[in-house]
């Protein structure tokens, strides 16, 4: 395939899909109603996905969703996300710990907001809500970003050139919260510029993760696991202290994605040292 072609689709695609996302959080707001996750442009990006694979004449297969090991592989990725999840909620539990402010872990559904948790639900509805919303977002996300476009790039460059490219556009697709609460006025300028980087380089790195994941399992669904689990407990499993819930939920994501990035990465780079020799 031509340079200019793949650059073509890739970019119809992602804006396409970022037209559909730009609509529901600044228009149709389905993430601040009672369904609290904003799936619309999720189910659409899955409908996209698989309309642009099939113009492309790639079967599911081709774009990561083998169903050799499939369940085998995604409880892989579960495991993984609760083991490093175990150890960042330990950490985070240690420091408060020491400082005399640790209370109890509580068990709830609410709605990230960057710095924070929102919303205090318990009604088993918010809590099927919340698993069916982020599994059509882990869906809808590794298809285009780890199986689209990493398949359509790979025409022209190698999986690592691929797989940043792709980890690049996976970045900017997380900038859309800053913007809107500046824009709403809940954020300062300086407030949205340092969120937006912030998230733009964290979420690029998952991206790449995610990537390297998908290469070693050659599926999506080892990184689909993590990636679950990765959106979701933060919503579920809360650090109550003397003061509040989460306010250290910074610290113990970082401390997930650190450790989860490592293991990651050592175990690619071994794996391809192996393939080598």
């Amino acid at each position: 395939m031509r340079g200019q072609k793949v650059w073509g689709v890739v970019w119809g695609t992602y804006l396409v899909c970022y037209v559909f996302r730009l609509l529901e959080y600044f228009v149709w707001r389905t993430d601040q109603t009672w369904v609290g996750e904003a799936v619309v442009h999720k189910l659409l990006g899955i409908a996209i996905l698989f309309f642009a694979a099939a113009l492309m004449k790639y079967t599911p297969e081709q774009i990561g969703f083998a169903k050799e090991n499939a369940f085998r592989n995604l409880g892989k990725g579960l495991a993984f996300g609760c083991a490093v999840f175990a150890v960042a909620y330990g950490a985070e539990i240690l420091i408060m710990s020491a400082q005399g402010a640790y209370r109890s872990l509580d068990w709830y559904v609410s709605a990230y907001a960057i710095d924070q948790n929102i919303g205090n639900r318990t009604e088993a509805l918010f809590f099927l809500i919340c698993i069916i919303g982020n599994v059509i977002n882990v869906v809808m996300e590794e298809g285009v970003f780890r199986g689209f476009f990493q398949k359509v790039l790979e025409q022209k460059y190698s999986f690592v050139v691929s797989a940043i490219i792709a980890s690049c556009f996976f970045g900017v697709w997380h900038m859309i919260g800053p913007i809107r609460n500046f824009l709403d006025g809940t954020m300062s300028r300086n407030g949205m510029i340092a969120n937006a980087v912030m998230l733009v380089v964290t979420s690029a790195l998952v991206g790449f993760k995610f990537a390297m994941l998908t290469h070693i399992t050659k599926s999506h669904y080892m990184a689909m696991g993590d990636h679950f689990v990765n959106n979701t407990i933060v919503n579920l499993l809360h650090v109550v202290s003397n003061s509040g819930a989460d306010e250290m939920m910074v610290v113990r994501v970082s401390v997930a994605q650190s450790l989860s990035f490592v293991c990651v990465l050592v175990c690619f780079i071994v794996l391809n040292r192996k393939k080598k020799k």
